[in-house]
C-alpha cells in the first residue's frame, strides 16, 4: 500500500464506519496518547522499566499503526498530500545533512 492509498482508504474508513473525522485538538490529544503508548512499550521491552501485567499483551507495531492512523487522519483533514510532504522532507534533510551524520564521531 503507498501512502497515497494509505490516506484513501483511512478516508473511506472514516467516511463508512467511523463516520466522521474527530475536530484536529481531539485528534492531535489522540496521537499524543498514541505516541504515549508507543513510547511505554519501548521503554518497557528496550529500556530499563518491566512490563506490568496490564501492558503484557500491548504490541508494538499494533501501536505505532495507531499512531500512522492518527497522523492520516490529520493530514486529511488539513489537506495534507503525505507522500509529497515527506517527499520534501526527505530533500530538506539530504541537502541539509549531506555530510553531518557522516562527520559525527558519536556516529562512528
Amino acid at each position: 500500500m503507498t501512502i497515497e492509498e494509505a490516506q484513501q482508504t483511512v478516508d473511506q474508513w472514516i467516511q463508512t464506519t467511523g463516520v466522521r473525522y474527530f475536530n484536529e485538538l481531539t485528534n492531535m490529544a489522540m496521537l499524543t496518547e498514541e505516541v504515549g503508548e508507543v513510547a511505554r512499550i519501548v521503554a518497557r521491552q528496550y529500556g530499563e522499566q518491566s512490563f506490568k501485567e496490564s501492558d503484557k499483551d500491548k504490541v508494538l507495531a499494533d501501536e505505532l499503526a495507531d499512531v500512522l492512523f492518527v497522523v492520516i487522519c490529520l493530514a486529511n483533514q488539513t489537506g495534507v498530500n503525505l507522500t509529497e510532504a515527506l517527499q520534501r522532507n526527505l530533500a530538506k534533510k539530504t541537502q541539509r545533512d549531506a555530510t553531518r551524520h557522516k562527520e559525527n564521531e558519536k556516529l562512528k
